[in-house]
């Protein structure tokens, strides 16, 4: 039965399975409600955590998956057991609407649990046995089995755009932790008392299912001499971080130049360019526009798999393009963003594009303290060959149409083109020829490649890649998003003629 009663932050962090607290203090910054004071991080509580989670992981690395999956289910529930609760404090301080909030917890619950399933099946473990061969010439060939070993403990740093998906037992969360890797928690100040019931949850399932309490901890704020120590603590062997470029690349660069450098796998955001080609925009143009007007929109903007940028060939077609695209968008009011800073960054982003030589207004709006009222604006492909700054992510709801020549200039912005999360074609029987061209360059540049969709709703199924070449993310080979997410906290290692007792669980006959 849901929680219904109003939750009230202790403001502490989760430390082994205590709840533990400090001298100095932060405030939260709600979109509307209450103030809570918040216990502000240290590199001591880094320390301690990181600790309690390498004693952690001499138990839970070497548990069952039946038992991990026992306990992602537990973490599922008690989720579930404190859903009003935590749809009542995520929205006070995000200001997302309460669908928003259900939508994503049941996508959280979603995954704890898909996770929990596939690991049962063991098809993460990637068994392979090579079986002797005593008697072959020159030669003879021991007996080599391999399986996937989880890494050891492993920090996550929470995001301010999803405070239940990709934070506290979001993605990378569950997917260290059906890997068989302990977690430590960076929490997002934009979301601490989110952050905090759902610790709770995690706690409770902790507790329920004998999990050694070093599996889970919870820092909440501190400077940024936290997240320093964290990325370089010696115990920690991996991370993984959803935010901004500059934010991500500042800790790769750490995780990179540790003694013992370990992986980062940072989402860092894209522009997810749109690729209309000339049939499917001729026939379906103003569909289209009012499709990219909702995705462009919805949630303030605020996704990383906004798809931020139209390429159309100039013409009759691209006119009544931008006119619907403008005609839908600002059919929009005002939103509010996630955090004050969030909001200035928008402005500064539109400024920039605004600014930009070649760069015409479509829809220029104004936007004042944490609202933002969407924006589109249009320049030429020359233009935006021209200026890196246009292909640059502007995390809000704004729009840029870029006007190609031809099909050939088209080709030439897909060439051009950073790493990105997600690239879209829409096309036509027509258009297959063409998109057949394209199509070699754009699976080259994104992770995901859609055909007449949007790429906002990243679905959490065993196919599925949240990831691309940089600066989309810093490790083209992975995704954090799906099963295959669970891979990024395991290494193979390969077993030579050891006895069966000797050997992991996953390989015994």
């Amino acid at each position: 039965m849901a929680d219904t009663l109003t939750f009230t932050p202790h403001g502490r962090h989760l430390i082994a399975g205590e709840w533990v607290g400090g001298s100095a203090s932060f405030a939260s910054e709600p979109a509307h409600g209450a103030v809570h004071q918040f216990s502000v991080g240290t590199v001591d509580l880094v320390n301690r955590a990181c600790e309690a989670a390498e004693e952690a992981f001499w138990s839970y690395g070497y548990s069952t998956r039946e038992e991990r999956a026992a306990f992602l289910n537990a973490i599922a529930d008690e989720i579930e057991a404190r859903a009003d609760a935590i749809t009542e404090i995520g929205t006070s301080e995000t200001g997302l609407p309460v669908a928003r909030l259900q939508g994503e917890r049941g996508r959280t619950v979603g995954q704890l649990r898909l996770f929990a399933s596939h690991i049962l099946k063991g098809d993460h473990l990637d068994r392979r046995h090579d079986a002797a061969l005593p008697d072959r010439q020159p030669l003879p060939r021991p007996d080599l089995k391999l399986v996937e070993r989880p890494i050891g403990p492993v920090a996550v740093f929470g995001a301010s755009n999803f405070p239940l998906a990709f934070s506290t037992a979001g993605g990378d969360t569950a997917a260290a932790l059906a890997a068989g890797c302990p977690v430590v928690v960076k929490g997002h100040s934009a979301h601490p008392g989110t952050g905090e019931i759902v610790a709770e949850a995690v706690l409770a399932a902790i507790k329920k299912c004998g999990v050694h309490p070093g599996t889970f901890s919870l820092i909440q704020g501190g400077r940024r001499d936290v997240g320093q120590t964290l990325v370089q603590h010696p115990l920690i062997r991996a991370v993984g971080f959803t935010g901004s470029l500059a934010g991500g690349r500042a800790l790769f660069d750490l995780c990179a130049q540790r003694p013992d450098p370990i992986p980062f796998f940072g989402e860092l955001g894209s522009v997810n360019p749109m690729f209309l080609l000339p049939e499917a925009l001729s026939a379906r143009g103003y569909a289209i526009a009012q499709g990219w007007a909702g995705s462009l929109t919805q949630g303030a903007g605020q996704f990383c798999t906004n798809p931020g940028i139209a390429v159309v060939v100039d013409g009759p077609a691209a006119d009544a393009f931008v006119a619907s695209a403008r005609a839908a968008v600002e059919k929009v009011g005002p939103q509010t963003m996630l955090t004050d800073g969030i909001a200035a960054a928008y402005r500064q982003g539109q400024g920039r594009i605004a600014g930009a030589p070649g760069v015409k207004g479509v829809l220029e709006t104004v936007s004042d303290g944490r609202f933002a009222s969407p924006n589109l604006y249009e320049t030429t492909g020359a233009k935006w060959l021209a200026s890196h700054a246009l292909g640059e992510e502007v995390f809000g709801p704004l729009g840029l149409i870029v006007r190609v020549s031809d099909a050939e200039e088209m080709l030439t912005i897909a060439r051009a083109l950073e790493g990105q999360l997600t690239v879209t074609l829409h096309l036509d029987a027509g258009d297959t020829a063409f998109g057949q061209r394209l199509m070699p360059v754009l699976e080259r540049k994104a992770g995901r490649v859609l055909a007449n969709g949007f790429p906002t709703g990243v679905e959490v199924a065993d196919a599925m890649v949240h990831g691309g070449p940089y600066p989309a993310s810093t490790n083209f080979g992975a995704t954090s998003v799906g099963t295959l997410s669970i891979r990024r906290f395991l290494r193979p290692v390969c077993y030579q003629n050891l006895p069966e007792a000797l050997l992991p669980c996953d390989l015994r006959d």
